[in-house]
């Protein structure tokens, strides 16, 4: 049975994604399996070995497949898909130039992102609907992010030329997507948390990608100013590279960003901070502690897009360093 899986979207959504694998091969034990996305996405996609094959667009799709499953709303996704040949198709395609569900189940999901009502009242995981989408019993599947003995062999470089104490690294990613610029945690949140984590003897690894390179100098260089050390990753990193990385932390600190799937993935007890997004859309897997700001539904989703002073200083450093505290105690 041949399966074509179409999931462009952000590289975070792609990893989110990857547990349908589960679901596919739970059901069709013997298909192949061919993903089509980004070329920015091949490398995470790589690590899977339920993939038979890889396709980056732009490319030509002659042959057919058995079935299809759409996990992405944007118009080149969809248009991919109605375009495409296959005897079953689940999750969305183009009409007239919106997107629409090729199956009743997928209807849901397409309400979460048209219906503000819809969307604020949701209590499924983005993973629950997606799996609800495709047709496929959802039991919360987990798909690792498998790391190679190279690919850690990065981290395990840098942990050595910068002679860190791994047992006390927590790492905290400033990042996230561009579009919700009320995404992250205020720069002076992070500051003063950074200072207090110091105090208490840890050591702090700060990740940041491409759009935040400049933001990266910056925070690292106010803190050295006060005497303050902090490791940084390449913001230019692969994304092996930046799993390695974040492999290396005892938990990580982060907003629902790209580097919350990840950690994830690598099954690291992680703390996530949630200002615009909704948390219940975040499967936690039994590692996730979801910090809310108690402002979040004043935006969420209404206003989400829109950056607000108040609502990135919204969750305190008090409250993420007690959080902190349990997991460490109880990881120990």
């Amino acid at each position: 049975m041949k399966i074509l899986i179409i999931k462009l979207g952000a590289k975070g959504d792609v990893v989110r994604t990857l547990p349908i694998l589960l679901g596919i091969k739970e059901k069709y034990p013997d298909s192949e399996v061919c993903w089509l996305t980004r070329k920015e996405s091949k490398e995470i996609l790589e690590i899977s070995p339920y993939i038979s094959k890889i396709l980056t667009l732009p490319c030509e799709i002659k042959e057919k497949f058995d079935i299809l499953y759409n996990f992405d709303v944007e118009e080149e996704a969809t248009n991919l898909s109605k375009n495409i040949a296959a005897d079953e198709k689940y999750g969305f395609y183009s009409e007239e130039g919106y997107a629409a569900a090729f199956n009743l189940p997928a209807e849901y999901y397409l309400n979460t992102l048209f219906d503000d009502k819809t969307k604020k009242e949701n209590k499924k995981t983005y993973q629950e609907m997606m799996f609800e989408a495709a047709e496929l019993p959802y039991k919360k599947q987990h798909h690792p992010f498998c790391l190679s003995e190279e690919d850690k062999k990065y981290a395990e470089n840098f942990v050595k030329e910068n002679n860190i104490n791994v047992e006390k690294l927590i790492g905290i990613h400033i990042g996230s997507s561009l579009r919700w610029p009320s995404k992250a945690w205020s720069e002076g949140k992070v500051m003063e948390f950074i200072k207090e984590a110091e105090k208490q003897n840890y050591e702090i690894l700060l990740f940041a990608g491409k759009d935040e390179i400049k933001k990266h100098k910056k925070l690292a260089e106010e803190l050295a100013e006060e005497n303050i050390k902090v490791y940084l990753n390449d913001p230019k990193n692969t994304d092996k590279e930046f799993a390695s990385l974040v492999d290396t932390c005892k938990i990580m600190v982060c907003a629902d960003s790209y580097a919350l799937h990840i950690s994830l993935a690598l099954k690291k007890p992680t703390i996530a901070l949630f200002f615009c997004t909704s948390p219940y859309e975040v499967e936690d897997y039994g590692l996730l502690k979801k910090i809310v700001s108690p402002l979040l539904y004043n935006f969420f989703p209404e206003k989400q897009d829109e950056y607000n002073e108040e609502l990135v200083n919204s969750i305190s450093v008090e409250e993420v360093l007690k959080v902190l505290e349990e997991i460490r105690k109880n990881t120990k």
